[in-house]
Formats: C-alpha cells, sequence, structure tokens
C-alpha cells in the first residue's frame, strides 16, 4: 500500500490550507480513512475520519466546525480542508487507513508538515 500527503506549509492564524492524500496498493471502497496529526514534542491525535461507502465524516472537537474532510472514490484521494488555522493546530498531518477515533493503525503516511505562524 501507499499513502502519500502533500499540501502543507507554513500560514499565518486565521489562514487555510488544503491538505491531500494519494492511496494506492489496496481496495479504497467500503472502508474508513482518517487524518491524524502530532504536534511537536506530542502524541498522536486523531482529526477527521470519512466513510469511502457513504461520505459519512468524523470530526474531533477540536476541529469541528474549522475542518473538512472529503473524498474522492474515482481518484482515490482524500482531502482535508483546515479553515481557521490556530496557533494549536501545528503539526504533522498523516493520512491513514483507520475507523473513527483510532490513532494506532500500520496504514499510514510519511506525513505533511503544517506550521502557523504569524
Amino acid at each position: 500500500f501507499q499513502l502519500v500527503e502533500s499540501g502543507g506549509g507554513l500560514v499565518q492564524p486565521g489562514g487555510s490550507l488544503r491538505l491531500s492524500c494519494a492511496a494506492s496498493g489496496f481496495n479504497f471502497k467500503n472502508i474508513y480513512m482518517s487524518w491524524l496529526r502530532q504536534p511537536p514534542g506530542k502524541g498522536v491525535e486523531w482529526v477527521s475520519t470519512i466513510s469511502t461507502r457513504d461520505g459519512k465524516t468524523y470530526y474531533a472537537d477540536s476541529v469541528k466546525d474549522r475542518f473538512a474532510i472529503s473524498v474522492d472514490n474515482a481518484q482515490n484521494m482524500v482531502y482535508l480542508q483546515m479553515n481557521s488555522l490556530r496557533s494549536e493546530d501545528p503539526a504533522l498531518y498523516v493520512c491513514a487507513l483507520s475507523t473513527p477515533r483510532v490513532v494506532n493503525t500500520p496504514t499510514r503516511g510519511q506525513g505533511t508538515q503544517v506550521t502557523v505562524s504569524s
């Protein structure tokens, strides 16, 4: 399998970024895809999950109403639109094959770094 993230970078507080995850090497149908993040010096946090079967989404309270996860089943892509970025959002954002709120999964990418700074 392969999960490759892109789209990270430096953004000012209040700004937006869109992360992308390209998936290959496994069946993309009827699964859950998630975004996890690991802030500097901290453990891995669950951010959001989407069902590729019906598009149902799940969010951590810390990002609800600011982030939006989406999927393109035709392209095997998962996205994370991040708006109103805050000082607590900087982290390595990782795409993973996992059910909601699960952080311990072996099927994950290398991540893309997000930095929020003025």
